[in-house]
């Protein structure tokens, strides 16, 4: 076995935790991680290293999640007691105003490009009810378009907006509480 596939073998739990988290079945996401894995060890020349490792194997894997995603069209969404769950009164005032102003959260995007904040951010994601974390993901990391999550989810755009918000509520306060609050945020290293 060379090393590079050494290493591509090491981050296929990685990869199923991500097809897994869209895919909500693990059949699919297994098949979608083989397809990743089998298109990156018959041409290991296509990673021209530009990038890490595992991002460029997650950008080859959004395409074959896209592509199960396709092919199980007819497969209906099923909403979960959790997804139906409003935070609007537990986060707003009835003047639509924060309860708890967010804290200041410095400059995001150098926060963003720190690896424990993906990490924490992953954990977050990992949390959301299943239909809100497959919304997310469709819309935020595969980049569909509200109509193809619709038409795949078999939702209205209503729901998938009411999902959305929802989502981003939940990993709003997740975030606020494993990296923003300076008492829990992980040393760094």
């Amino acid at each position: 076995m060379t090393d590079f596939a050494r290493q591509v073998e090491t981050l296929r739990p990685q990869l199923m935790r991500f097809a897994r988290t869209q895919l909500r079945n693990d059949a699919w996401a297994e098949d979608a991680v083989s397809e990743t894995l089998l298109a990156a060890l018959e041409k290991p020349q296509a990673f021209a290293g530009q990038s890490q490792l595992k991002t460029w194997l997650i950008g080859v894997l959004k395409h074959k999640v896209v592509d199960q995603l396709r092919r199980h069209t007819r497969e209906a969404t099923i909403l979960s007691t959790d997804d139906g769950e409003d935070l609007d009164e537990a986060l707003f005032d009835e003047t639509g105003h924060w309860r708890d102003k967010p804290a200041d959260w410095g400059n995001p995007e150098q926060q963003c490009g720190q690896h424990q904040f993906l990490q924490v951010m992953e954990i977050c994601i990992e949390q959301l009810p299943p239909t809100q974390g497959r919304v997310f993901m469709m819309r935020e990391w595969l980049e569909l378009d509200s109509d193809e999550i619709c038409k795949e989810l078999q939702i209205t755009a209503t729901n998938l907006w009411v999902l959305l918000h929802r989502a981003r509520l939940r990993l709003r306060d997740c975030l606020q509480q494993r990296w923003f609050d300076e008492r829990a945020r992980p040393a760094k290293s």
